[in-house]
């Protein structure tokens, strides 16, 4: 959540991304599944994807919203960093099954895990 915090515009993104890659190689690591930097780059890119046009527009928003004096000060503490956690934890949900049944990130196949990963998404924003 604290790298959504972060003022400048698309800098939090790529530090949410760093976050997130940090999570997979620890993961990786604690399943002993070799880790591959590219390959988990195109995959959350993969997942990322599988969200609706309009909740990714919603996402550009809320980043637009940050550089608009008073109300981006506002409103940025509460929203970006809310989004990011649910991304980041509907990432390792993912992630925890596709290794706990035996995948690794050579044989990850977004498309069969999309639906687990929207619905961890959801599930994290509502709470």
């Amino acid at each position: 959540m604290g790298a959504g915090l972060i003022p400048l515009f698309f800098v939090d993104i790529a530090a949410v991304t760093g976050v997130q890659l940090k999570m997979l190689a620890k993961l990786s690591k604690h399943y002993n599944i070799p880790f591959s930097n590219d390959r988990a780059k195109a995959i959350i890119l993969s997942l990322l994807s599988t969200l609706s046009a309009s909740t990714l527009a919603k996402g550009l928003l809320i980043n637009s919203i940050k550089n608009i004096p008073i109300l981006g000060s506002l409103t940025t503490p509460f929203i970006i960093p809310t989004v990011s956690a649910a991304v980041t934890y509907s990432i390792g949900s993912v992630f925890i099954q596709h290794f706990e049944s035996g995948g690794t990130l050579l044989d990850f196949d977004p498309e069969k895990r999309k639906e687990y990963f929207k619905l961890k998404f959801e599930e994290k924003l509502k709470k």
